[in-house]
């Protein structure tokens, strides 16, 4: 029996360990996590403040607040959602600024009728353009909620309930429980309510403070899994140095089947796209795809585009393949530790996110008011795309084993998913390059021996 050295023994472990570690690599991409835990946006939540601003003979005025305390997950149109359950046998007598979907049995009532008599009432936004007589602060979007980095000042949400058959003090008030928000589908989780010290209000000339009679907070946090069985964005990859172009890996958001589902996605050069695009899926919001070996909505592009002395340059690019979806106030966040040296970013907005003292390899990037905020629906127009600058770190850059690549990217708050890492797209093997040139001069030597034999 013939047995391996020690150098040859070495180097097949570590050949195994560096296959494992690819293995695990590629694993952990796509792995989605079950809790309603964001590594980068560790605080991140929506925060629904509940301020009982008087008391009325059977029960109380309330102003109800959602704040988007996430710094770059936002609810987009239909908008948002809000649901409970009473603690007693409380009505709602009227509202401003919002309405409930179903009004219930009234029928005990003679003469005013409330708003809403449901044990569990269903909240929406009233929509812009809502008569001021009905409108507060913070009201009337039909339930947009942007995310707290992007449009802080289009974070909150606001509007006004009147309870009846409540308490009439802050030891008979009974708090509601069992919350739910939907934006617009699935996704948060809500924690019961809580009571905190009573909100204090400013008055507009700042020289008086006011204060509710009684808050209680909620807090909801999102999960992508709740959301979604499958993936809705992917990542592919490119580079200057390797002619090969890393597709999103097959059938990560689902698979094409025009046998048991036909509609499942539509061939751009289909003649019957329009009627497709206008059928019956479309006052459901339901996605139509782009047919494609991925079949994501979402397709984020990143490519190594050029190499300077001092500097590189990345291409970034996202594509549309959704039919029926314009995405208003997108947002991508992307982690790579050259992030500390952004140098120069073009067509996109750009935060930093620091969610750890010390770290910054995390950005949010974002379109420019009137000029590319809006991701168009699938087609020609359907892409934005934009070039970043980085000044190069020599103690830490290179283009070796992946490392120009991003580590983690998110769509409106998704997480994406990578190409596992063995796929990412090498430099070429160098190791031909010295042999070659050690080759040559013997090479030489020994054609000038024939030359010089062939005469002798």
């Amino acid at each position: 029996m013939g047995f391996l050295s020690s150098s040859a023994s070495g180097s097949i472990t570590m050949r195994s360990s560096f296959a494992v570690l690819l293995v695990l690599l590629a694993f952990c991409s796509t792995f989605t996590s079950t809790e309603a835990y964001d590594a980068l946006d560790p605080t991140g939540n929506i925060t629904i403040k509940w301020d009982v601003m008087s008391w009325t003979p059977d029960g109380y005025v309330a102003v109800v607040t959602m704040y988007n305390f996430q710094q770059y997950r936002h609810i987009q149109a239909p908008g948002w959602t809000l649901g409970w359950t009473w603690a007693k046998k409380e009505v709602i007598w009227s509202m401003v600024g919002a309405q409930t979907t179903d009004q219930g049995d009234c029928s005990r009532f003679k003469g005013n009728i409330p708003h809403c008599c449901r044990k569990d009432p269903t909240v929406v936004d009233l929509l812009p353009g809502t008569p001021y007589n009905q409108q507060i602060a913070n009201c009337c979007k039909g339930g947009v909620l942007n995310s707290w980095v992007q449009d802080p000042a289009n974070a909150a949400s606001s509007f006004q309930v009147s309870v009846g058959a409540a308490g009439t003090t802050n030891k008979t008030v009974r708090l509601p429980k069992n919350f739910t928000l939907r934006a617009p589908g699935p996704g948060y989780t809500c924690g019961p309510a809580k009571i905190v010290r009573p909100s204090k209000f400013v008055t507009a000339d700042k020289r008086r403070v006011t204060q509710a009679l009684m808050t209680w907070n909620i807090t909801c946090t999102y999960s992508q899994f709740l959301a979604q069985k499958t993936p809705t964005c992917c990542v592919s990859l490119s580079s200057f140095y390797n002619d090969t172009i890393v597709n999103c890996p097959t059938c990560t958001c689902g698979c094409q089947n025009n046998i048991t589902d036909p509609g499942s996605c539509v061939d751009p050069e289909s003649p019957y796209l329009a009627s497709a695009v206008a059928g019956p899926g479309k006052s459901t919001n339901a996605p139509l795809v782009q047919c494609t070996s991925h079949m994501c909505p979402i397709r984020v592009h990143w490519h190594v585009k050029l190499n300077y002395k001092d500097y590189w340059r990345v291409k970034v690019t996202i594509n549309n393949f959704n039919y029926r979806m314009n995405y208003t106030q997108w947002n991508l966040v992307v982690q790579h530790p050259n992030f500390d040296n952004l140098t120069q970013l073009f067509s996109f907005q750009y935060k930093p996110l620091t969610p750890y003292a010390g770290l910054n390899d995390t950005a949010m990037l974002w379109g420019v008011k009137f000029y590319n905020d809006l991701l168009t629906q699938a087609g020609p127009l359907g892409n934005v795309q934009s070039e970043l600058l980085f000044r190069k770190d020599q103690s830490t850059f290179t283009f070796e084993k992946g490392w120009a690549f991003p580590r983690r990217v998110y769509f409106n708050g998704d997480n994406c998913v990578m190409p596992p890492p063995d796929a990412y797209p090498w430099l070429p093997n160098a190791g031909s390059k010295p042999i070659t040139s050690l080759l040559r001069p013997a090479f030489t030597i020994l054609a000038s021996f024939v030359f010089l034999l062939a005469f002798a």
